[in-house]
């Protein structure tokens, strides 16, 4: 997964469009991610070199990992994000990657970007898909004139919550629009200090057409957090402190400058030039595969802890030297799955207790891989 997304990305970067780069050979592929910084191949694989920058953001979530995982049961039993966390990454500066310099963010290559997310999902998934959405939205303010973004922006480095679908519907007014409707999945809307949300224009009952593609011409709408109600309607099994609630707006005014057709970005804002912005949404669905990783590796780690420790389940106890959980451990980290699949296929090997032993030294005692 990491393989696909990295190579999505330094595409992405390196051309400023939505190329496919999932789709190329090997040496097509080196190319790519020759254009990437920090990008190197060695012994035959992929690796990624770690910039000074990246090294310091890092080295924050290190520092409130700890913190992070603290409150993790309490995000999920209040259903939305601890405030302490969240105001946590802010302060770490881990808002500003997808920020542009020239309002004082990092402008972090999104490869970079996926490291950082990685290591907050390890701690805390909720934490993580907070962190990458509600600075992923807050990139759209690349489509807004100068004046929109110098509101967005009055007040520092924002934070964004908001969703694509389904488009509230929107009458023309003087000099704006009048907004309403309600929106789901708005991830972090208990803490965010802006909402984005998509609208239509309504003409006599009905969505406007756009005369050159037939289809509604949708457009996003950015507004303070204080304007919408977030309505209770996240209650789920899984990612509940994401706090996904729907926001609602009712007959909102929303100005001309603070609203932009969603479509390729043709005329950036000034300071929004870069490729980074041109990738957008993709800086949020690489986001959100990345947490998925994050979670995976973390799942990994847990299971091996598990193992050594020894617990005893219900029915049986779970050790390391187990070829069955040999293989599995191998293949999720990565550990030679050539030589994992031989495990089964050998029985009488796997009752070796000296190859069993290597086994185990081989999969405790190697660093362990990052996906």
């Amino acid at each position: 997964m990491h393989l696909v997304a990295t190579g999505i990305a330094a595409n992405l970067w390196r051309n400023g469009d939505q190329s496919q780069a999932w789709m190329l050979d090997e040496a097509a592929r080196d190319a790519v991610m020759a254009s990437c910084s920090g990008w190197r191949r060695e012994n035959g694989e992929e690796a990624m070199t770690t910039s000074d920058t990246t090294q310091n953001l890092l080295d924050a979530v290190d520092r409130i990992g700890p913190l992070i995982k603290e409150h993790a049961a309490e995000a999920e039993a209040d259903r939305q994000l601890s405030r302490p966390v969240y105001d946590a990454m802010y302060r770490a500066g881990l808002f500003a990657m997808l920020a542009p310099k020239a309002r004082g963010g990092i402008e972090l290559h999104p490869v970079e970007c996926m490291r950082v997310w990685e290591a907050i999902a390890r701690f805390d998934a909720a934490a993580a898909w907070n962190l990458v959405m509600n600075q992923a939205i807050a990139a759209f303010a690349a489509w807004l004139p100068a004046d929109g973004v110098a509101e967005v922006f009055r007040n520092g480095l924002p934070t964004v919550a908001g969703a694509l679908n389904p488009p509230s519907a929107a009458v023309r007014a003087d000099g704006g629009w009048r907004i309403t409707g309600q929106v789901p999945f708005a991830s972090g809307c208990h803490h965010a200090d802006w909402l984005g949300v998509p609208a239509v224009q309504i003409e006599g009952g009905h969505p406007k057409l756009d005369p050159g593609t037939g289809q509604p011409a949708v457009f996003g709408a950015f507004l303070p957090r204080s304007a919408a109600t977030i309505v209770d309607t996240w209650h789920t099994l899984g990612m509940r402190g994401t706090g996904s609630s729907d926001v609602a707006v009712k007959d909102l005014f929303v100005p001309d400058r603070l609203t932009a057709r969603v479509g390729p970005l043709l005329r950036p804002a000034p300071g929004f030039e870069g490729p980074l912005f041109r990738m957008w949404p993709w800086t949020a669905i690489l986001g959100e595969a990345t947490v998925s990783v994050g979670v995976a590796a973390a799942a990994v780690g847990s299971a091996v802890d598990l193992c050594n420790a020894r617990h005893t389940l219900p029915r049986r106890r779970i050790r390391l030297r187990r070829c069955r959980t040999q293989q599995c451990a191998a293949f999720a980290r990565g550990k030679d799955p050539l030589a994992a699949r031989g495990i089964l296929r050998s029985r009488s090997l796997c009752r070796s207790r000296a190859f069993r032993q290597r086994c185990y030294r081989h999969l405790v005692d190697s660093p362990g891989t990052s996906f």
